[in-house]
C-alpha cells in the first residue's frame, strides 16, 4: 500500500501575498494568531521545537521527506496553482526538481480555482487576487511543457507509465475532454503511456464519467462532511460539546462518526481512498469554522488500518492522506507540541505490518 499526503506549498512569502496582507505574510501568520473559541479548542497549534519553517530555506524539505519517508509515507501530492498568465507557490517542487539527492516520491495536484482572499481567512465576499483561466490549445501546451521536466523526474510517481495527476475540480475547465486528449498525446509522444488523471472527489463533484480520467480519490473530510451537512442531527452539539462551552456555536462534527462513514461507503477499482488527521479551519475562518471532534493518535490509526484493508480488497495500492502539513486546518502529520511523533508513529506501525 503507498501512502500518499497531501502538501501545502504555503510557507514561503510570494509577492501576490505580500501585497494583500502585508509583508512576511505566510500560512504561519494564521497559524500562530488563532485563539480557542470553546473550553478545550486545542488552538493555537504549535510545531514541536517551534519549527515554523521557512520551505525555500536549504534543508527543511529534506528533513520533511527524511521523516515521512521514515514513517513509512510513499510520497507527497504537491498542490499546483497555475493560472494561465502566472503560477504562484512553485519553488518548493522547482528545488525538490533541482535537488536530486532528495531521494521521495511526488505527484501534483491542480487546485484550479481563483485565488481567493477568503481562502486565507478574510471575512466577507471573496475578494479574487488571481482569476482562474484556462485558455485554448495554446495555453494546454504550455502548461503540460511545464509539467514535463517532472514527469521526466524518476522520482514522479507513475502508474504503468502514466505520470499521476490529480485535478481539484475537473468539471470546471470548459472542453477539459479536448485538452486531456492533447495533454495524453504530447505525454506519448515523450514516451509515457499517457496521464494517469485522477478527479478529486468531492461532494457532487462527479467529472469521473469522462473515458479520460482513470480514476477518483475522494477529498476529505471535505466530501463525507458535506453529505452529513445535510443530515441535521450529526450537527447538533453533543453533551461534551455544548453551547455553554462552545460559546461562539461553532459547526462541529465527531471525528468517529465521519470515518465511520467514510469506511462504509463502498469504493471500487481506481477510486482511492483518503484518510484525514484532524479537521479545524478556525485559523482561517474565525467563528464560522468546523471543527472536527476527537481525533487522536491512536483513533487515527484505527481508521487508516481499516482503510488500508479496504482498500486491497477493493484492488487498489494508493492512499492518500490528508494532509502533511495544513496547519491552517488543523489537519497535518508533522510533529506538534501536544502529540509529538504520535500520528506518524501510527503509519510507521502500519508500514511495519506492510
Amino acid at each position: 500500500m503507498k501512502l500518499i499526503a497531501f502538501y501545502l506549498p504555503q510557507f514561503h512569502e510570494i509577492p501576490e501575498n505580500n501585497d494583500a496582507w502585508g509583508n512576511g505574510f505566510t500560512e504561519w501568520v494564521n497559524v500562530k494568531k488563532a485563539k480557542p473559541l470553546f473550553l478545550g479548542h486545542n488552538q493555537p497549534r504549535r510545531p514541536l521545537q517551534d519549527r515554523y519553517y521557512n520551505l525555500l530555506d536549504p534543508g527543511v524539505m529534506d528533513w520533511q521527506m527524511r521523516l515521512a519517508k521514515k514513517a513509512g509515507i510513499y510520497g507527497f501530492c504537491f498542490y499546483h496553482y497555475w493560472f494561465g498568465d502566472r503560477m504562484v507557490l512553485e519553488k518548493p517542487a522547482e528545488m525538490l526538481l533541482k535537488n536530486q539527492k532528495m531521494d521521495f516520491h511526488y505527484c501534483f495536484s491542480w487546485a484550479n480555482e481563483p485565488w481567493t482572499k477568503t481562502w486565507h481567512g478574510a471575512g466577507g465576499n471573496k475578494e479574487i487576487l488571481i482569476p482562474q483561466k484556462y485558455g485554448g490549445e495554446e495555453e494546454w501546451r504550455n502548461h503540460y511543457h511545464y509539467f514535463r521536466k517532472f514527469f521526466m523526474d524518476k522520482r514522479y510517481i507513475k502508474e504503468e507509465n502514466c505520470p499521476v495527476l490529480l485535478i481539484y475540480r475537473l468539471r470546471n475547465i470548459p472542453n477539459f475532454n479536448d485538452m486531456l486528449r492533447r495533454w495524453n498525446q504530447w505525454a506519448r509522444e515523450d514516451g509515457f503511456g499517457g496521464i494517469f488523471l485522477i478527479s478529486m472527489d468531492m461532494w457532487r463533484e462527479q467529472a469521473s464519467k469522462s473515458r479520460l480520467v482513470n480514476g477518483t480519490v475522494d477529498f476529505e473530510p471535505g466530501k463525507t462532511r458535506a453529505w452529513m451537512m445535510q443530515q441535521t442531527s450529526l450537527w447538533k452539539p453533543k453533551d461534551s460539546f455544548s453551547l455553554l462551552q462552545n460559546r461562539f456555536a461553532v459547526r462541529s462534527i465527531s471525528y468517529r462518526e465521519i470515518n465511520k462513514k467514510m469506511l462504509k461507503t463502498p469504493h471500487g477499482k481506481n477510486q482511492f481512498r483518503t484518510v484525514f488527521v484532524d479537521f479545524d479551519d478556525s485559523p482561517r475562518r474565525g467563528v464560522r469554522a468546523v471543527v472536527a471532534r476527537g481525533s487522536t493518535p491512536r483513533r487515527f490509526g484505527r481508521y487508516l488500518k481499516e482503510a488500508v484493508c479496504r482498500s486491497k480488497e477493493e484492488g487498489n495500492e494508493y492512499l492518500f492522506v490528508n494532509a502533511w502539513n495544513e496547519w491552517g486546518e488543523g489537519n497535518y502529520l508533522e510533529p506538534d507540541t501536544k502529540h509529538g511523533y504520535g500520528y506518524l508513529r501510527e503509519i510507521g506501525k502500519i508500514a511495519e505490518k506492510e
